[in-house]
């Protein structure tokens, strides 16, 4: 398309030297690069929407003599870029798959991990030697993404899986065997969540994630032990260096477990993202700014959305970690840590 323009643009100029005495064939040279013009403007520089959605599960494992318990964290993550029309322009799909270990005592074994997403760990996951077209969980993710992308939401759901969730489209069906249902569902969210914040046609779209489980503890006598698998997520889109939009939300997904290593969770409990909980999360009533999480998250997004990764990772903090720029501190006063590490990522 940016060839084709190229060269109707070369037309238009060389028209105007041979015509350019001519009244009528200027002004019609004028209107053609005005079209011209206007045709490049909306290929190259149309605004699109930024959407995210996060979708948690929970499950688990008592702890026995053979083997410890775990508590485990699915967080199933899609970002997309949405023209007006509703195109799906970039689409992204990862999850997390968090798996927290305690004894029979109630001990925490691993409450220092730090959780990479599927498509970090890529071969590294070990799908590809049970899959029978010999693909990681990461490419079927991929190709399920690549499909979405110049579709509408009503295309893909009419036409990419039957009624069991797999594959019904025979492209599709060749790079992904695994039940897709749920990579629909987090399109569909993502999609509908979308918003104008920035973003433009030929902006690169980044998904990335920080898990960890520092905030988990063990149980006691008194009272029960919580795995938390906390994940921060951020749908970010990039022109070059610059950031043109920022979307970032996070879920603290929490499984409680006894000093015998029996979980005591609901683990069908529905987990809503901090953005989802909004102003019941209770974050405004002890701000000093009396601002929410999901507002200051918002407002962080908002701030550093025209600046480069390199402005971004050289906010200065203040000893808590929180913003020390005033205009910044005005609307955020958490910590940034994860958020900035999020940004870093993202231009890894």
């Amino acid at each position: 398309m940016k060839k084709t323009l190229a060269i109707m643009m070369t037309a238009v100029l060389s028209m105007s030297v041979l015509f350019g005495c001519s009244g009528k064939a200027a002004t019609e040279t004028k209107a053609a690069e005005t079209t011209a013009a206007t045709e490049a403007e909306t290929t190259e520089g149309g605004t699109l929407k930024t959407g995210l959605s996060v979708i948690t599960s929970l499950s688990g494992e008592n702890a026995s003599e053979e083997k410890e318990g775990v508590a485990q964290t699915d967080v199933a993550v899609v970002a997309v870029t949405v023209t007006e029309d509703g195109v799906i322009e970039s689409c992204e799909i990862d999850a997390v798959q968090a798996k927290i270990q305690f004894t029979t005592a109630g001990e925490l074994t691993n409450a220092d991990a730090e959780f990479l997403s599927k498509n970090e760990l890529g071969e590294e996951y070990g799908m590809k030697k049970f899959s029978e077209i010999g693909k990681e969980w990461n490419e079927q993710a991929e190709a399920m993404a690549t499909y979405a992308e110049g579709k509408t939401l009503d295309e893909i759901k009419n036409g990419a899986i039957d009624e069991s969730g797999y594959a019904k489209d025979e492209d599709l069906a060749s790079s992904a065997t695994i039940n897709l249902y749920g990579f629909i569902n987090g399109i569909e969210e993502a999609v509908n969540n979308a918003t104008d914040m920035g973003a433009s046609v030929g902006d690169e779209l980044k998904l990335v994630t920080v898990t960890n489980a520092k905030k988990s503890s063990s149980a006691t006598a008194e009272e029960d032990g919580t795995a938390q698998a906390y994940t921060h997520v951020a749908a970010i889109t990039m022109n070059g260096e610059t950031i043109t939009s920022c979307y970032i939300d996070a879920v603290q997904a929490n499984i409680t477990f006894n000093a015998k290593g029996e979980i005591t969770s609901d683990l069908g409990a529905e987990v809503l993202t901090k953005n989802q909980i909004g102003a019941d999360y209770g974050m405004a009533s002890v701000s000093s700014i009396g601002k929410e999480w999901n507002e200051q998250a918002a407002a962080f997004c908002e701030y550093v959305t025209g600046k480069t990764v390199a402005e971004v990772t050289g906010i200065a903090v203040n000893e808590n970690g929180a913003p020390a720029d005033e205009d910044l501190a005005s609307s955020v006063t958490i910590g940034i840590g994860n958020f900035t590490a999020l940004i870093e990522k993202a231009a890894q």
